[in-house]
């Protein structure tokens, strides 16, 4: 698979998942650019959060706003939250190997998958 088309592919899978459960860049992109790309986890995750400097999300949320289900005084505390927590993430990543966080981030997915699990009703 040629490299464009392998992202653009992974960009489309992203934008898929993410209108459908909100998830796109921790979940999707970066574990794909380390699978797929052969990317370090810092450039993989680089990689994605300059993806995600555009307005990626704009049209999905117009359609979730068009029918109410968008809490506005929420999303601008939560993106000044992700402003300002993704500066010192992104600080602290730079202190971790390659090894560290890549199993850090496994940690975080099977945490977050048996907590779903669990409370699912």
């Amino acid at each position: 698979m040629g490299t464009i088309v392998m992202f653009l592919l992974i960009g489309l899978g992203a934008g898929v998942l993410s209108g459908l459960f909100g998830i796109g860049g921790g979940l999707v992109i970066v574990p794909a650019l380390m699978l797929l790309a052969k990317m370090q986890p810092l450039q993989a995750t680089g990689t994605s959060l300059g993806a995600l400097l555009l307005p990626v999300g704009a049209l999905g949320a117009y359609e979730y706003y068009k029918n109410g289900h968008v809490n506005a005084s929420a999303s601008l505390m939560i993106a000044f939250g992700l402003l300002i927590g993704a500066y010192f993430g992104a600080h602290w990543a730079q202190t971790l190997s390659p090894v560290q966080l890549k199993r850090a981030f496994a940690v975080f997915l099977v945490l977050v998958a048996v907590r779903m699990w669990v409370t699912a009703k």
